[in-house]
């Protein structure tokens, strides 16, 4: 059982790109079955959000204290599988985004889209969903490459499962690389995946005041996605209403109204990703400028100790 989000054990599956399955494993060979640390006590943990915005797990017969310590370890682990999730991303100089949303929020459709538009070769994309390989199938169809990551009982990924699927991925340098969350607007706000921004995609057939509901969410993001804009003359959804609350928990955040559908927001969508990846490709020309200057003076030093 994941003691910081009461999520349940089940087998995690990394599906690649030719279809085939297998276990996500540890480097000792043991089974990964998302049950990230039981550290001798078997709990269900319940997330607990207090006012300084901390969210803590509660489980019985388990100690405060011992819960705080056991969730800090789990996501120290985490972090430590993202930084290395992070530096590899950076080295092939790719953008990364971790996307996230409830159920149905339409962040599939939205992908594909994106894809047709941007071209297929630069992008490739992780999907996370407890079962089945459809929303990967979907994307394939487009032509980018896509891995899936079934999570079984758990609700998010991690960055260990990131870091496998990784392995498999087909990155193309100075890329966008697409990170489909499990659909949950609790946990995975949570999980550093060694991506640059979370991006978080709130449909108009939801509720307005889903991100003060669901703040640690809103608050992590970057930007926020309304999505399926192009229903709004079919609902007495309020617009204004839902941006305010997200500005409420997220002063900082930035919105783009946008439908697959119809098309609106999509150049102001696709110009975000544009400037992302280029911001990222500029770092990476400059690490390689730094390292190549630093083998030109070590050579340099070389030939003057030889000489």
């Amino acid at each position: 059982m994941c003691v910081t989000c009461g999520c349940g054990e089940g087998e995690v599956k990394i599906d690649g790109m030719a279809g085939h399955a297998h276990e996500h494993v540890h480097e000792d060979g043991s089974r990964h079955d998302h049950a990230h640390s039981h550290e001798g006590d078997h709990v269900h943990a319940h997330p607990h959000e207090h006012e300084h915005g901390a969210t803590h797990s509660h489980a019985p017969g388990v100690g405060q204290t011992r819960m705080v310590q056991i969730e800090q370890d789990i996501l120290a682990k985490n972090n430590a599988y993202a930084r290395a999730n992070r530096d590899k991303l950076a080295e092939r100089g790719v953008f990364a985004l971790n996307l996230v949303s409830s159920p149905g929020s339409g962040k599939t459709t939205l992908l594909c889209k994106t894809i047709d538009l941007l071209g297929s070769a630069s992008v490739a994309v992780i999907e996370g969903d407890q079962q089945t390989s459809q929303d990967a199938d979907r994307i394939r169809a487009t032509g980018a490459p896509a891995i899936q990551i079934n999570t079984g009982k758990g609700c998010h990924l991690d960055a260990h499962m990131v870091g496998h699927a990784l392995q498999q991925l087909q990155l193309a340098d100075g890329g966008l690389l697409m990170i489909e969350n499990v659909g949950n607007l609790v946990c995975p706000a949570a999980f550093d995946l060694g991506e640059a921004n979370k991006v978080v995609i709130l449909s108009v057939t939801e509720g307005e005041d889903k991100p003060i509901k669901y703040p640690d969410m809103f608050r992590a993001a970057t930007l926020m996605l309304l999505n399926k804009v192009d229903l709004l003359p079919h609902l007495s959804y309020d617009v204004d209403a839902a941006i305010a609350f997200a500005r409420r928990v997220n002063p900082a955040i930035r919105v783009i109204q946008v439908s697959a559908t119809s098309g609106q927001g999509m150049d102001e969508w696709l110009t975000y990703l544009r400037a992302g990846m280029a911001r990222t490709t500029a770092a990476r020309q400059q690490i390689l400028a730094v390292l190549k200057a630093r083998v030109a003076a070590l050579e340099a030093q070389l030939q003057q100790a030889k000489a």
